[in-house]
């Protein structure tokens, strides 16, 4: 791994991190920031790396993942970083067989379409079947000089990929199986809710300042669909998890928005559709949000960019509010425009 720590964004000796801070949502002088998928494709150095080795070896490398995670923490000023992995690593340790093929996305060979076949699933020790994770973020505790965010698949988003075996637009076979099947469908989602806690814990275990759930395919659910099934197998998840802070995440979240605390994390991701400041009334000054800025924004001029950034930090208010994306940053992403992004951000005063 490199050896250029110099260049990373530290938080003092003895102050507590802008993240936590704001995750409390007490006083800041400007909103902490970070992105989603921060480390990745639109980095050249991130491209370096994964040209020597396919995604999921890379994904089971700790050494590696460690450097990927602070590719982005050495170019950028952000005030905290997110671990390298993936949200489907666990559904390969419960036993079913997962690749990446070029250009389609992950693939499931055996969806999960019978009670059989979710009884067959394993049950797993995250530090027994998901190593690479938990070593890395030890690893890169002890490099960041910021902290470092863990993070898992919500149950509903992994039953998506398990049922239909691959990334859908529609949901067909998971709705069906869904709506034909309820009782099997909502066994499978406990089976999933309770794996993903235990893998959160243990990331917390290993030093993640906070954990994120992404539920980013719940947004495809009617809001009664998110309350019978979505939510409840989150809030299960959740429940298993204590010892730092908890995120939640869905893109297209806006009708969900009058339950939303009910899924009982710490903060609530808000996608890029989402008005923040009407957000914000519905789930209550007291409840700490992040976002959300949309993606191909960052496509924009510095100027413009910078507007948005403003306009969402005023409509979000002086306490609880990380800065971020309102989903992923993608391989077009423009390193320019993130620049643009992060400079608005740390210019801000609340003073």
């Amino acid at each position: 791994m490199s050896s250029t720590v110099e260049a990373l964004a530290a938080t003092p000796a003895g102050e507590t991190p802008l993240l936590l801070r704001a995750l409390r949502s007490e006083p800041v002088p400007r909103p902490p920031v970070w992105m989603m998928r921060q480390a990745g494709r639109y980095l050249p150095e991130y491209m370096a790396v994964r040209s020597k080795l396919s995604f999921l070896e890379l994904c089971h490398d700790a050494d590696l993942c460690c450097e990927v995670t602070l590719q982005p923490l050495r170019r950028f000023a952000f005030d905290a970083g997110i671990i390298f992995s993936d949200i489907l690593l666990p559904l390969e340790a419960m036993g079913c067989p997962l690749t990446f093929g070029k250009g389609h996305g992950p693939q499931f060979s055996e969806p999960v379409r019978s009670r059989s076949a979710i009884d067959a699933l394993r049950s797993i020790d995250p530090w027994r079947d998901l190593p690479a994770p938990l070593r890395a973020i030890q690893l890169t505790n002890a490099r960041a000089g910021v902290p470092i965010l863990g993070f898992a698949g919500a149950p509903f988003t992994l039953a998506c990929y398990l049922v239909e075996g691959e990334g859908s637009k529609e949901w067909t076979a998971t709705k069906s199986m869904m709506f034909t099947d309820p009782e099997a469908f909502t066994t499978l989602l406990n089976r999933l809710a309770d794996m993903v806690g235990d893998h959160l814990q243990a990331q917390i275990d290993a030093g993640a300042a906070a954990v994120q759930l992404f539920d980013t395919w719940a947004g495809a659910l009617a809001p009664d669909d998110y309350r019978r099934f979505a939510l409840p197998a989150a809030q299960r998840a959740l429940s298993r998890v204590k010892g730092a802070p908890t995120l939640y995440f869905t893109r297209d979240a806006s009708p969900f928005l009058p339950w939303m605390r009910e899924v009982g994390a710490d903060a609530y991701g808000l996608d890029w559709r989402a008005d923040m400041a009407h957000a914000r009334a519905i789930l209550g000054p007291d409840v700490p949000v992040q976002g959300n800025l949309d993606p191909q924004a960052l496509q924009a001029p510095p100027a413009l960019i910078a507007e948005k950034v403003r306009a969402i930090i005023a409509a979000a208010g002086p306490r609880g509010h990380v800065f971020n994306l309102g989903h992923g940053l993608v391989p077009t992403s423009p390193i320019a425009g993130v620049q643009a992004a992060i400079d608005a951000v740390r210019s801000w005063s609340w003073a």
